[in-house]
């Protein structure tokens, strides 16, 4: 018994020095790792990384509501029998490989445009115009921020500019 409970302060130090080296690593101000690889500033985790494939790693510290929560008895006890000296610290991971050319091909338009990173800046208000195709995308939508070429404005400056709605949909 008194070995099942080492070994799990063990791995809770284990968890810990990781999440110490990914805050680390993390750009400032940021919250939470996704599951893409990209960084996270929200303030809570209900849909921080929607859209991202869900949270891989939380940064941020819990409230002591959700702490008190998560509490078992396992990490109670593994907290009072907690060795003094710490973990060495573990290996870094690696990188996940990227999926083959042949797995790409299956993915429907839409779940490739979730797939990609989304441009800073925008916003509610404001369409993603690309350039290449003069085609503007709705906030909220699938390609939102995410096509290769183009520019945040509003819809009426996209208009303007001659640029159509995606399906002749206009915004909301």
């Amino acid at each position: 018994m008194k070995i099942a409970i080492c070994l799990m302060a063990v791995a809770a130090g284990l968890v810990g020095t990781q999440l110490a080296v990914a805050q680390a690593a993390a750009p400032a101000g940021s919250t939470g790792v996704c599951k893409d690889g990209t960084y996270t500033t929200a303030a809570s985790k209900s849909g921080a990384c929607r859209g991202h494939k869900g949270i891989q790693t939380w940064l941020a510290a819990d409230t002591p509501a959700s702490a008190a929560k998560t509490t078992t008895k396992a990490s109670k006890a593994a907290a009072t029998t907690a060795p003094a000296t710490p973990a060495a610290a573990p290996a870094p991971v690696a990188a996940p490989a990227a999926a083959a050319p042949v797995a790409a091909a299956k993915q429907s338009p839409a779940s490739k445009a979730a797939a990609l990173p989304q441009a800073a800046g925008g916003g509610p208000g404001l369409v993603w115009v690309n350039t290449s195709s003069n085609v503007y995308h709705c906030y909220g939508s699938d390609y939102y921020g995410k096509t290769k070429a183009g520019s945040y404005m509003s819809e009426a400056d996209a208009k303007a500019k001659g640029a159509h709605a995606d399906h002749g949909k206009a915004c909301k």
